[in-house]
């Protein structure tokens, strides 16, 4: 658990750092508002149990289930896929933390279980085009891994690991 809070500080400093140091006017996260940090377990509900002892909360989040929807199924690696994950979210002041348990179907989050156990997938940022969002991330090298929606939302991963060391999603209407 220390080690996780560790790397969450860490990748928020590097994030502040990233920002502000950049050479250009152009930048592929535009507000700047990170809303979220998202990591893979492998067992969700011991995982938000100890999140709940961790941030003192009486109870703890409702798990629900994440899965294609009519309106925006999911896209693995520029493939249909049927991926299922469990869902907890906590909402802090300034963050949201969210705990996500792989279920059946290719995805993000399998992978990222399988190949490097349970730990922090992604950080998500808010942007306004999805579009525009993920072809500026294309043409910086940071391509798409998988993405989906839900009614008037839809979500993007992109491989940020390369040059970020992490995943990074882009979420419109969220």
């Amino acid at each position: 658990m220390k080690i996780s809070l560790y790397i969450l500080i860490a990748a928020s400093i590097f994030l502040l750092g990233f920002s502000t140091a950049r050479k250009t006017d152009a930048s592929l996260i535009e507000n700047k508002k990170m809303t979220q940090v998202g990591i893979i377990v492998d067992d969700i509900e011991k995982a938000a149990e100890a999140w709940s002892d961790f941030l003192g909360m009486d109870e703890t989040p409702r798990i629900s289930i994440a899965e294609g929807h009519e309106s925006k199924p999911t896209v693995f690696r520029g493939n249909p896929s049927d991926a299922k994950a469990r869902l907890a979210f906590f909402q802090l002041d300034n963050i949201t933390i969210e705990l996500i348990e792989p279920l059946e179907g290719s995805s993000t989050w399998r992978e990222f279980l399988e190949e490097q156990g349970p730990g922090i997938h992604h950080i998500a940022f808010e942007v306004d085009n999805m579009d525009r969002s993920v072809q500026l991330f294309g043409e910086a090298g940071i391509p798409e891994v998988q993405n989906g929606g839900w009614g008037t939302g839809e979500y993007a991963y992109m491989d940020g690991s390369g040059s970020l060391e992490l995943i990074i999603e882009l979420l419109e209407n969220y």
